[in-house]
């Protein structure tokens, strides 16, 4: 269930971000949220609006890095296969962690359509395809999220993805009807109206330089100014910076770039049918229909930054791959934005020592998993639900620096060939299968056209030959009764 960094609809620059003020003076608060992220805003917000006074403080501006740029798909689920999840903490731990990703998505939901943001472009639907032919797996799949983790899921067969999607890339799929997508730059400028609206305040340009963890009332020093709080919720990403290195360097950051086409016309709803977001079981490509007529698509994915302008033509040719009929489309935007990835492929929410609070790691995870974070630590904060440490099995561990990094990268692109590879094996049985029976039909056809009943199949190597029954032998017309046996005339003691 990943979620990519990329950009809405309207790209990165269609919302116009309100400026909001510095810290240039000294402040008390309840609560200190570092980072005006998906997370760190539903932190704030939920917090306020149970009561407690409330600071954020963003180094730069509201959602600027990856909070900013995705699809805005949002499902149920984690990063990590829901198989290891259960392998990880059991079955009854893995119900109820996917319980709380399950509020994650209707909190977003609500907020989105309740709220009426405007422009958010809600619509339903999610399909997971893959690109080898895991029928059986499937089937054991759907039955596992449907019985276990009441999730509303639909299997759909081959021919139907390819109804849908006319690509033969992809083979079996896995429909929720019930997830959805927004436009998710819109949203997290929305979800900073809505904390504000709930009275937290939130400060841009406003770094932190140290923090002093000591005491009941931590101090947080800014470079204008310094702030007191009862609890610190460390909600930033691979940028927290120095005083808190040792929580960044437990990200692995990743960078997922996309681009937005232009408006295609009706070819593209020739090769695309399906509404809703799509991504492949892999985590490779990720893409839906905006605007009507437009393509939104991520793929390409570095441990490095770059600039995402060198990543159009590589969107370019993965869409060409894709679906050949649509050819070398033309790309108006390229971007992306940095995610962090914990090396066990779980976000990292709880407590780490008293007052001092982290909701971060969401890379791969999506907007649910931000979204379940802010309500669950601000409940733990203010109303003691202690459903957080749900999370403690998945500790901190450090990432591995750029040796990490550079693991990551060829893991990735490992990844990567081996999905290709999977996928074109799986495309070659397939059309093996197809002309194995087309070779059959012409042969019973010739046969039929004949008048002949085809040839005898060969008995398997090894089969016991029986051999054709013997014809009678030949009876003298002289012989009386030529059908009785000579042994029944025999008299026991007389002559033979």
């Amino acid at each position: 269930m990943s979620e990519t960094s990329t950009s809405a609809a309207d790209g990165p620059d269609g919302v116009a971000s309100p400026f909001r003020e510095r810290l240039a003076f000294d402040l008390d608060v309840d609560i200190c949220v570092v980072g005006a992220g998906l997370a760190g805003l539903t932190v704030a917000r939920e917090a306020a609006r149970l009561g407690a006074s409330v600071a954020v403080l963003e180094g730069r501006q509201v959602g600027w890095n990856a909070s900013g740029h995705h699809l805005g798909t949002v499902m149920p689920g984690f990063g990590l296969p829901v198989a290891d999840l259960i392998e990880r903490v059991g079955l009854e731990d893995a119900r109820e962690l996917w319980a709380l990703s399950k509020e994650g998505a209707e909190y977003v939901r609500a907020t989105a359509t309740e709220e009426l943001m405007p422009g958010i472009g809600y619509s339903e639907g999610v399909l997971e395809v893959s690109n080898v032919d895991v029928g059986e797996a499937l089937i054991g799949r759907l039955q596992m999220l449907a019985e276990d983790f009441a999730t509303e899921v639909e299997g759909w067969q081959v021919d139907r993805v390819r109804s849908m999607l006319r690509t033969g890339r992809y083979f079996h799929g896995i429909h929720y009807p019930k997830a959805f997508q927004i436009d998710g730059r819109k949203y997290v400028h929305g979800l900073a109206d809505l904390a504000t609206r709930a009275g937290a305040r939130i400060f841009e340009d406003t770094p932190v330089v140290s923090i002093d963890f000591s005491g009941i009332r931590k101090r947080i020093v800014t470079p204008s100014a310094w702030l007191r709080a009862g609890h610190i919720v460390l909600a930033g990403n691979v940028h927290l910076g120095a005083p808190l290195k040792r929580l960044s360097d437990t990200l692995l950051p990743v960078w997922r770039y996309a681009a937005l086409t232009e408006p295609l016309g009706e070819r593209l709803a020739e090769t695309i049918a399906f509404s809703g977001s799509v991504t492949d079981s892999d985590g490779i490509d990720h893409f839906r229909i905006v605007g009507g007529d437009r393509l939104l698509w991520a793929s390409p994915e570095t441990t490095w930054d770059a600039r995402p302008q060198r990543f159009g033509a590589a969107v370019q040719r993965r869409i060409a791959t894709m679906f050949p009929q649509l050819g070398k489309v033309p790309i108006v935007e390229v971007f992306g934005g940095a995610v962090g990835v914990t090396v066990h492929g779980m976000p990292q929410i709880g407590q780490l020592r008293r007052g001092l609070w982290v909701a971060s790691g969401f890379g791969r995870q999506g907007l649910n998993t931000s979204a379940a974070a802010g309500q669950l630590i601000a409940r733990s904060i203010l109303w003691g639900d202690d459903r957080w440490r749900l999370f403690s099995p998945f500790e901190l561990v450090w990432a591995g620096g750029a040796t990490g990094r550079v693991a990551g990268h060829f893991v990735s692109l490992w990844t990567r060939g081996a999905s290709s590879a999977a996928g074109v094996l799986a495309r070659y049985r397939e059309g093996a299968r197809a002309r194995e029976r087309s070779r059959e039909a012409r042969l019973a056809e010739a046969n039929l056209k004949a008048g002949t009943r085809g040839p005898i199949g060969r008995p398997p190597p090894g089969a016991v030959r029986l051999a054709p029954p013997r014809a009678p032998a030949p009876v003298p017309d002289d012989e009386p009764y030529p059908h009785a046996s000579r042994e029944s005339e025999r008299i026991p003691g007389g002559p033979v």
